[in-house]
């Protein structure tokens, strides 16, 4: 009964239905489908740790350890809850969120073990793109930028800053966030309203931003 599909579950795509067949099979070819599953996830994870690298200012081995390692934690995971697979994806699709999810988590290890915040660098070179501010208004949002990279280093608490840094400029997800914090996401987006509240009242008191908008609940 162990390795039929429940009958909540829908039909196995062909592809599908073979991965968790062999993941299940016999010793010698449930090994051949964890090899395969390993090399598929561990290009994903090696192209997910490229993206964020930048961020994090690793490179060389100490990268590839990192997709190493998620890639690891994933495939252990994976076969822990092959049981969970209900056919609503693709097993592949399935699979594939492990492994993105371990590298997000190892990324916000990481950061975390880095007691300094990155007030300089790619980060904030970054941001005129992520929030697409118009190129032909450069001069005007370089000096906002810089107003604001000023108010982030003096007006929030360690706590905000590291937590600002973390989300807008790190890219690290709410959920590994809190995770890593103890915490959970309404504290988190506690500490996000708070951190907004004094960079834009700092923003308005050097006429970067409308001062109404510090008044907003």
């Amino acid at each position: 009964m162990g390795g039929g599909i429940s009958p909540g579950r829908v039909t196995l795509d062909d592809e599908s239905a073979e991965w968790v067949r062999a993941l299940r099979g016999s010793a010698p070819e449930r090994q051949q489908a964890v090899d395969r599953l390993h090399a598929l996830l561990l290009r994903i994870a090696r192209k997910e740790v490229a993206r964020r690298a930048a961020r994090l200012g690793v490179t060389g081995p100490e990268l590839d350890d990192l997709a190493q390692q998620a890639t690891s934690d994933a495939l252990l995971a994976i076969t822990r809850k092959i049981g969970d697979f209900r056919g609503e994806s693709r097993f592949t699709t399935w699979a594939y969120k492990f492994v993105v999810l371990e590298v997000a988590g190892k990324v916000a290890r990481h950061f975390w073990r880095d007691p300094g915040v990155p007030m300089e660098g790619e980060q904030w070179e970054r941001l005129p793109d992520r929030f697409g501010l118009d190129p032909a208004r450069e001069s005007e949002w370089r000096d906002l930028l810089a107003a604001l990279r000023q108010a982030v280093q003096d007006t929030l608490t360690e706590h905000q800053r590291r937590v600002f840094v973390a989300l807008v400029l790190t890219g690290v997800p709410l959920d590994v966030l809190a995770a890593e914090l103890c915490t959970n996401r309404n504290a988190i987006y506690k500490t996000m309203f708070d951190a907004r509240r004094k960079l834009r009242a700092a923003l308005a008191a050097k006429g970067y931003v409308d001062d109404t908008m510090v008044r907003r609940p």
